[in-house]
């Protein structure tokens, strides 16, 4: 009976959300969107903003859901989590730590990005690397080893 209570206000909320995103979209379709950002004309910055507060709600519904469904059911669980989450934390502080920082070479922008801004995306695209490269080699790892348990 609880689980019903939930699934209609899960349901309810997702159309909610739905029908808010579809008429932040068309409004910005209605007005129109700029070609180039001199001429903005206040559609780019609700469209992102709404995108990022969907993004949160996403991101705050998978953790807490996550988290209570393993509570409840495996509270051991708990403990994977946690070294999972410390271990992403290592691994952005590594690239963090191991990102320059440098200027952004040929950018003619009007607004030089800052110090923190030129680390943080260094920190992300070293991130993005690791994590790619380790996706590509876990695919060829296993392959090899599916291969090899075969014969």
């Amino acid at each position: 009976m609880e689980n019903q209570k939930y699934a209609k206000i899960v349901k309810i909320v997702l159309w909610v959300l739905m029908i808010l995103s579809v008429a932040v979209l068309l409004w910005g379709m209605i007005k129109g969107y700029p070609a180039t950002v001199a001429e903005d004309n206040g559609t780019v910055d609700p469209l992102l903003y709404w995108a990022y507060i969907v993004l949160g709600i996403a991101l705050v519904s998978v953790i807490c859901v996550g988290l209570y469904v393993t509570a409840t059911t495996n509270p051991k669980g708990l403990v994977k989590i946690g070294i999972a989450v410390v271990a992403a934390a290592v691994l952005f502080g590594v690239c963090y730590l191991v990102a320059s920082g440098a200027p952004a070479i040929g950018y003619t922008g009007t607004k030089q990005p800052t110090a923190t801004e030129l680390k943080m995306t260094d920190t992300i695209l070293n991130l993005a690397y690791l994590v790619g490269g380790a996706a590509i080699l876990s695919i060829i790892v296993s392959e090899v080893f599916m291969t090899i348990r075969k014969k």
